[in-house]
C-alpha cells in the first residue's frame, strides 16, 4: 500500500468535469484507490463517492492506493488532481 498527500488544484475550478476525469483514471487501474479528506474516505472509482466530497482548490487530500500498480495509480492520479 502507498499514499500521497496532494493538494487540490483543478484549472476549472470545482464544477464535475475534473471529478469525471479522475474516476476515468483511477478506472483504468486494477489497485483499490481511496481518497481521504476531514474524515471521509471514498473509492476513486466511485463518481458519486467522489462528488460527496465536494472538492475546491486548495484542499488537501491523501491518496491511497493498494495493488499490483498501485506506485503509478497514485501518480497519475495526483497529477490530474494538481494540475
Amino acid at each position: 500500500m502507498v499514499s500521497k498527500d496532494v493538494q487540490i488544484n483543478f484549472r476549472t475550478g470545482s464544477d464535475a468535469r475534473p471529478i469525471a476525469l479522475i474516476v476515468q483514471e483511477a478506472s483504468k487501474y486494477d489497485s483499490k484507490i481511496y481518497l481521504e479528506t476531514d474524515n471521509k474516505r471514498v473509492n476513486v472509482k466511485s463518481i458519486m463517492g467522489m462528488m460527496s466530497l465536494v472538492l475546491k482548490n486548495g484542499n488537501k487530500v491523501s491518496i491511497s492506493a493498494d495493488g499490483p500498480d498501485e506506485e503509478t495509480a497514485i501518480e497519475n492520479i495526483a497529477k490530474k488532481m494538481s494540475r
